[in-house]
């Protein structure tokens, strides 16, 4: 028989309870973890307003000129299905600040589809410019921005151009306006 003394003893029991302390936490962690279940418990759903059609019921009677056979009432239930919901976005009104943005990118050889992506790059260009963001990192930001609009074309003029005249026209007609 090993005989150890009493230090060593000690030591080796609390390695022992340090180990299955470890293991006990490691456990718990994991069961409060949800025990691997990654499905959802429920389905979002998009609140909208819809019509909801009534079902309609229609009986028919026999006809005149089919006077030798008896038919018999058919009775046929139809369900409409409901109106088709677009979501749109309440498009909002132009200003007078809002249009000589676009008025001045339009004489710089910008042309836009909507005032949308400009209209929310020049609010980004003066709150950037506010915020004291670094102007490469704001023409950064305005390059992708601008160069998401679907009349951008690459070949007519270079992105970083194109961004140059977003924040160029920003400074000089819409911050501070």
């Amino acid at each position: 028989m090993l005989r150890t003394s009493g230090k060593a003893a000690g030591l080796a029991g609390r390695g022992v309870a340090a180990g299955a302390a470890v293991a006990i936490a490691s456990v718990l962690l994991l069961t409060g973890c949800g025990g691997n279940d990654s499905t959802a418990s429920s389905t979002p759903t998009l609140k909208t307003s819809t019509t909801t059609a009534a079902a309609t019921t229609t009986t028919s009677a026999p006809s005149v000129a089919d006077s030798t056979t008896k038919a018999a009432p058919t009775t046929t239930t139809s369900e409409q299905p409901p109106a088709a919901v677009t979501p749109t976005l309440a498009t909002p009104k132009i200003t007078a600040k809002d249009q000589a943005f676009l008025d001045a990118l339009k004489a710089r050889g910008v042309s836009v589809s909507s005032p949308d992506i400009p209209l929310a790059v020049a609010n980004y260009v003066c709150q950037a410019k506010k915020s004291n963001v670094s102007p490469q990192e704001i023409q950064t930001y305005v390059n992708a921005m601008a160069g998401q609009d679907p009349s951008y074309d690459p070949n007519k003029m270079p992105i970083a151009q194109l961004g140059q005249i977003y924040v160029d026209v920003a400074n000089q007609t819409y911050c501070n306006k």
